[in-house]
């Protein structure tokens, strides 16, 4: 098997997700690779976003519409280039965050995902089912879970 040639990672702006686009950029610099990152955004009005924002607290970043996604992925991109990645692309996606991971794995021939872990241990998680174990069940590719939360 051939080093990896495209990876892509997914970014919601949060600390954990930070970790994971610094270790894709690591494996990417490591073997020449693309780097795509990815931010799933869903557009809202100001009216939801705000109530959504009340209502989650710390967990805000999640219902943020493209700008933010766009702010996001410009850090995730710097840092994914601080990390040793050359060639680097991004794209904010309107979507869930499973269905937009695993269509940038099959628009861009990807044959890595990497994600981080979060929602892997919780009690959603293991009822409703993470991002994480969503899309290594169902990428169609090799999938890296990185290790970003106790």
């Amino acid at each position: 098997m051939t080093g990896y040639r495209s990876i892509v990672v997914g970014t919601d702006g949060s600390a954990t997700a930070a970790l994971a686009v610094r270790r894709a950029a690591q494996v990417a610099a490591d073997a020449g690779a693309t780097l795509v990152i990815v931010s799933a955004y869903t557009p809202s009005t100001r009216e939801e976003q705000v109530g959504a924002e009340e209502a989650l607290g710390e967990e805000a970043f999640l219902v943020r519409g493209s700008t933010p996604a766009e702010e996001t992925l410009a850090v995730a991109a710097d840092a994914a280039k601080q990390a040793g990645a050359r060639e680097i692309r991004t794209q904010p996606v309107d979507g869930a965050p499973v269905d937009v991971l695993r269509k940038a794995v099959a628009d861009h021939a990807a044959d890595l995902l990497v994600v981080g872990n979060r929602g892997l241990n919780t009690l959603s998680g293991r009822v409703l089912g993470s991002v994480p174990s969503h899309v290594a069940r169902t990428a169609g590719c090799d999938v890296l879970i990185v290790h970003t939360s106790d």
